[in-house]
This record gives structure tokens, C-alpha cells and sequence, in this order.
């Protein structure tokens, strides 16, 4: 197949988990003979971290304005087997409309964050990268997130068909290392206020009751660094060719589920998926759909407290040996890039088929 793709970054890393997401599938389908024309604005906050700055086997087209690449974009999309748009797309609706208007393949909105959409539409708010019409036009509506999402994106946005996409790894990212950790516990994820009240609860107050432990906190736009425990260090950008370390530096990381995600549910981050890859065990909170990913006490171990976490990092030797070597096993069974691509593959197939 070929296809364009119009998205929020593959070049950054910096405070997004789209540019992961893209760079592990954009390889996959390459490896499946798949050729995309990837478009991103340039947008200052992006270009001041870029980590990536070529997409082999790929096209990237980096543009400063949608008027400046739009020939180039139209006749990408009308060379297209498929053609998609991604939510937080900094040109998302002239990409849908250029999509929905002239694209002779499969139309496909991506909805990256929908937990989050969903909240902010029945909030009242309006959601930039949403056509004001709706998701109706398209073919087919991808999903970060499953479970009763799917059927809100069909009855409060028009989608004809909505269908999981989750996320994932491209193992090549993260061969096994065996390193002695020197600390207790990771955490890699940008500062959100629905997620403040979660990390104060199970990572600084675990760390002030476990003032012997060592905690790292990675990810940008945390106010007050400065006031945390003294236990506790900040990275303030981790960008993804350092996961790998990041990761491999903790006994264990902890996973930290935002607001919309918790109510919607079925929506797992990708840095569970990361950190199961580098044999890190993993210890998160809880939320809705967590058990179609994990098996609690067997993958992952859910904690509600500073009690839990400190527990958890007092664990023996055995089980923890246990936890990475189940978590990723699952993870590489189920949740890689490759994987991604063939269900994507039957998507986009049985879209067709319907609209035969």
C-alpha cells in the first residue's frame, strides 16, 4: 500500500507519545513493503527537540505552512492506497477536507487521544483537529483506545466503522539488557493536571516514605521540580533513543493513567508497552481494561497507595525475576509494531469489503 498520513510529530519525541507510536509502525510497514508520505508542521517546540530526522524506506515532509506543501499533499493523497489524519494534527481539518474531497483510496481518521476528545466534546468545548461535521466522511475511525469508545466515536461523531488501534513497540528498540538498576523507581511521562493528583499520591509520597530509595522522574512542563522530595531526580526530556536507558535504569517504573483515560478506559499507554520490552517490572494504578493487556499479579502489580509502591519496591528477588520476564513475553506476543500492522492491514480490508 501507499499512504499519506498527516500527524502531530515523528521528528519529536518531546512531550507526545504519537512520534514513538509512528516510528515503530512506520518501520513495520516498511518491513511489510508498505510506503508512506508522512506530513508534520514544523512547530517551534518540536524543532527545538527533534530526535528523527529521516524516516527510511518513507517520505517525510517537515512544512512550515499548509498553503506551502498543500500540491505536495494533494498529490501524495491522490497517489494514496490510504489516507489518514491524526488527532492533534496541527492542520487537521484542511487535511480532512483534502482527504475527504480528493483522496480516491480508503479515508481514515485517527483518533489518537480519544478518551480525551470524548471528554472535551461532552464537556461543550470545542476540539480543534475534529471536522465541524464530524467524523462521518471517513471510511473508516481508527482508535487508540477500545472498549465503550468505539461506540461513543460512532454515536456522538458519525463514524461509520470505529476500530481499535493500540499501541506499541518495535523490539529492535529494546533488546534485553542485563544491568544492575541504581534506582527504585522510574517514572516517564509528560506533566498533565488530570494525572497531578495521581503522581503526588503514588510517586513523591512514596518516595518521602521511603526517603532510602532513589526516584526518577522523566518528561517536560512539571512546575515545581525544585520542591520535590530530595530522593527524587528530574529529567525534564527523555527523548525516545534514551527510553531504553531510562527504563533500564529502575527496578522498577510506574505507570500513572490520566483523567479521560481512567474514565474511558481500555486506552494503555505506550510507555507499559516500553518498559515490559526493556524487562522493567511494572507497578500502575488502575483503570477500566487494564486485564485485556495485563494480568494483575502475574504481569503488572496495580497499586493504590505510597504503601503499595513501597511495598512493591521491597519485593523479593523471585517474583520480580517473574514479573519482567511474564510482562514481556506478553508484551512481544501481542503488542508490537508488526503485530499493529497486520491488524491494521485487516481493517482497512474489511473497509473495503464493505464498501463493496
Amino acid at each position: 500500500m501507499r499512504l499519506a498520513i498527516f500527524g502531530l510529530s515523528v521528528t519529536s519525541s518531546w512531550g507526545n507519545g504519537h512520534a514513538t507510536f509512528w516510528r515503530a509502525l512506520c518501520r513495520a510497514l516498511a518491513r511489510r513493503g508498505h510506503r508512506i508520505a508522512f506530513f508534520e508542521r514544523d512547530q517551534p517546540f518540536y524543532r527545538a527537540h527533534r530526535d528523527l530526522y529521516a524516516l527510511p524506506d518513507h517520505d517525510l515532509h517537515v512544512y512550515e505552512a499548509w498553503q506551502d506543501v498543500l500540491p505536495t499533499a494533494r498529490a501524495a493523497v491522490k497517489n494514496a492506497d490510504v489516507a489518514i489524519v491524526t488527532s492533534y494534527c496541527a492542520d487537521a481539518l484542511p487535511a480532512s477536507t483534502l482527504i475527504c474531497n480528493e483522496a480516491p483510496g480508503v479515508r481514515v481518521f485517527y483518533d489518537m487521544d480519544t478518551p480525551v476528545t470524548l471528554e472535551r466534546l461532552r464537556a461543550g468545548e470545542t476540539v480543534a483537529y475534529l471536522p465541524p461535521e464530524g467524523l462521518g466522511a471517513f471510511d473508516l475511525v481508527l482508535s487508540y483506545s477500545g472498549g465503550p469508545s468505539l461506540i461513543a466515536l460512532e454515536q456522538d461523531l458519525g463514524a461509520r466503522r470505529a476500530v481499535p488501534l493500540y499501541g506499541c513497540i518495535d523490539p529492535v528498540d529494546y533488546p534485553l539488557q542485563f544491568r544492575q538498576p541504581d534506582v527504585a523507581l522510574t517514572y516517564l511521562g509528560t506533566y498533565a493536571d488530570d494525572r497531578a493528583a495521581a503522581f503526588d499520591r503514588l510517586l513523591l509520597a512514596s518516595a518521602r516514605m521511603a526517603p532510602d530509595q532513589a526516584f526518577v522522574v522523566g518528561g517536560p512542563q512539571y512546575p515545581h521540580p525544585e520542591s520535590w522530595p530530595p530522593n527524587v531526580e528530574y529529567r525534564a526530556h527523555v527523548g525516545q533513543p534514551d527510553h531504553l536507558e531510562f527504563y533500564s535504569r529502575g527496578r522498577f517504573t510506574l505507570n500513572l493513567t490520566r483523567g479521560a483515560m481512567c474514565t474511558w478506559g481500555h486506552c494503555p499507554s505506550a510507555r507499559l508497552f516500553e518498559a515490559a520490552a526493556c524487562g522493567t517490572p511494572l507497578l500502575t494504578d488502575r483503570w477500566p481494561g487494564l486485564t485485556d493487556f495485563f494480568t494483575p499479579d502475574e504481569d503488572v502489580v496495580v497499586v493504590d497507595t505510597a504503601a503499595d509502591v513501597v511495598a512493591a519496591l521491597r519485593m523479593g528477588k523471585d517474583r520480580h525475576r517473574s514479573l519482567r520476564a511474564r510482562a514481556r513475553d506478553r508484551v512481544l506476543a501481542t503488542c508490537t509494531a508488526d503485530i499493529r500492522v497486520r491488524e491494521l492491514e485487516r481493517a482497512l480490508d474489511l473497509n473495503e469489503a464493505a464498501a463493496v
